[in-house]
C-alpha cells in the first residue's frame, strides 16, 4: 500500500529527499515516522489532503513534507542532517474510515 524510497547513506550536514507512494487507497493524513537503534517510533511529520502539516518541533526548519494528491505521494526534504536523524523512516496513512497503514521503512544513515 505504501512504497518508500529515497534512502541511503549521507554524511552530515546533507540532504535527502524520502518519497512514499500509494496504492489502492487515498489516504486523509500521510506522514513520516522514524525509528532510531533502541529508541520509540517518533512522528517526524505529517500532511493532510488541505495541505495542513504537523511537524516534530525540534525538526521544523530542517525537514518540509509536501504532498502531490495526484500522485497519491508524500514526500519529506530533509536538509543539515546530522548522527540523530539516523533512523529507518517510515511512511504512514491515515485513511478516512479510520485505521492506519505503514510502510516497510526506508533507512537513512548519517555519517560524521
Amino acid at each position: 500500500q505504501l512504497v518508500e524510497s529515497g534512502g541511503g547513506l549521507v554524511q552530515a550536514g546533507g540532504s535527502l529527499r524520502l518519497s512514499c507512494t500509494a496504492s489502492h487507497t487515498v489516504f486523509r493524513v500521510m506522514g513520516w515516522y522514524r525509528q532510531a537503534p533502541g529508541k520509540r517510533r517518533e512522528l517526524v511529520a505529517e500532511i493532510d489532503r488541505d495541505g495542513r502539516t504537523t511537524y516534530l518541533a525540534s525538526l521544523e526548519g530542517r525537514f518540509t513534507i509536501s504532498r502531490d494528491n495526484s500522485k497519491n505521494s508524500v514526500y519529506l526534504e530533509m536538509n543539515g542532517l546530522n548522527s540523530e536523524d539516523t533512523a529507518v523512516y517510515y511512511c504512514h496513512g491515515v485513511p478516512s474510515w479510520g485505521g492506519e497503514y505503514w510502510g516497510q521503512g526506508t533507512q537513512v544513515t548519517v555519517s560524521s
